[in-house]
């Protein structure tokens, strides 16, 4: 009998496991996978999500692994330009975008190291309920017979296909629909850095530098566009990045060499599940998924995932119910991804800016200040208040030389 058992052993089930046996908790981490191993994902960790790992004693590692140090952002939106970096932070002066099959064996390995048991290779097929309670897991190692484990709680940490979340039905809310769809690769021969660029033809392109000395290279489409793309990748792939940006067009196709093959992503709606019930809970994309286009993925798998096992560990103690800790969780989950979430819909449709987002990047754009604090909102270390508080816009209006009547304060206007 464990007191956990986790369905998913990356971004969001290994940190999770982690910070429950390091409470002393018998946990049990089950992935269908073998590590190291390779996974359809975003690579970018914002700096809310490294200093997750600094805290937990695993950033160093990521490092270790010749992961590069980026400190600049080159971040552009139909024409507005970002070009800096957010202040340091907690020591964090740089971002990292490490390889998933570097990542997820390091958080695979922290969860053994703290002394939970980790099986891979194991499939779950079911769940176990009694009293519409769910009291475990149902599954296979490999092709051996199918098992039965058992625990207090079983959280769901599988992805947006999640079979914990199909087995107790949670249900969605506040879905939007997904804008675009994803093609990247890995290359060698060239030397960017980190871009962030949206065309003004429903077309964006991210470059990130990453281990083994390639850079993730990634396009996003709108969904109108996936048909024609399909048919020759190459060649629309290479389009995208002559449109948004030829320079840097012209360096892909004279400097860039392609080492493996194209990766597509075509993902979900964006939405909300239900995180909780009787017996289990939902983190990382398993209850809540977005756009890729923010890459927010990874950071909100530290996030959550360590809000969550606080709420386990209070259950398990004996501070509080178990019921209410894990509704307290959905709830802080649900309000504090609430600013990202809208901020993710809104520009992953690669639209013309609302007016209000429009004015207030342009005025950020001409100031290396707010520049910085821009790009720290985003990597999830400065405060909404800090730029968007009714006092903060009027400094950075002034800052920017903006006409009194060229100002706009509300988002809905």
């Amino acid at each position: 009998m464990y007191d956990v058992i986790v369905v998913g052993a990356r971004c969001a089930g290994s940190p999770l496991a982690m910070l429950l046996a390091r409470q002393g908790h018998r946990v049990l981490v089950v992935d269908r996978s073998s590590f190291p191993s390779d996974t359809v994902s975003t690579h970018y960790i914002h700096q809310a999500g490294l200093l997750r790992l600094q805290d937990w004693g695993l950033l160093d590692e990521i490092i270790a692994a010749k992961t590069p140090a980026l400190n600049k952002m080159h971040y552009s939106y139909r024409g507005i330009q970002l070009n800096g970096f957010a202040d340091p932070v907690g020591g964090i002066d740089a971002v990292y975008c490490p390889r998933r099959t570097v990542l997820d064996e390091i958080l695979v390995n922290a969860a053994r190291r703290a002394g939970a048991e980790v099986v891979e290779g194991f499939t779950v097929t079911d769940l176990v309920f009694a009293d519409d309670r769910v009291v475990g897991i149902r599954g296979r190692d490999g092709d051996g017979p199918e098992r039965e484990l058992r625990a207090t709680v079983v959280v769901g940490a599988d992805g947006f296909h999640s079979t914990v979340a199909k087995k107790v039905g949670a249900e969605l809310y506040d879905v939007r629909p997904a804008a675009g769809f994803i093609y990247y690769s890995y290359y060698s021969g060239l030397d960017w850095g980190l871009h962030h660029k949206a065309g003004f033809n429903e077309q964006w392109f991210g470059t990130w530098p990453t281990n083994d000395g390639l850079h993730m290279l990634a396009i996003i489409g709108t969904r109108r566009l996936l048909k024609e793309f399909r048919q020759d990748v190459e060649t629309r792939f290479q389009a995208v990045f002559d449109d948004v940006d030829p320079q840097m067009g012209a360096q892909l196709r004279d400097q860039g060499r392609r080492e493996e093959d194209f990766r597509p992503m075509r993902y979900p709606d964006n939405y909300y599940r239900r995180a909780y019930g009787p017996g289990w809970a939902l983190v990382g994309d398993a209850g809540y998924h977005k756009d890729p286009y923010t890459g927010w993925g990874i950071t909100d798998a530290f996030l959550h995932g360590e809000i969550l096992a606080d709420r386990i560990h209070q259950g398990l103690a004996g501070e509080r119910p178990m019921e209410e800790a894990l509704a307290e969780y959905n709830k802080v989950r649900d309000e504090e991804s609430s600013g990202v979430y809208d901020f993710t819909t809104t520009l992953s449709e690669l639209t013309e800016l609302p007016p209000f987002f429009r004015a207030t990047m342009d005025a950020m754009s001409k100031s290396q200040e707010w520049t910085n604090k821009m790009l720290g909102l985003i990597g999830g270390i400065v405060e909404d208040h800090e730029i968007y508080s009714p006092d903060a816009l009027e400094r950075l209006y002034d800052d920017a030389g903006v006409e009194q009547d060229q100002r706009i304060y509300d988002p809905a206007g």
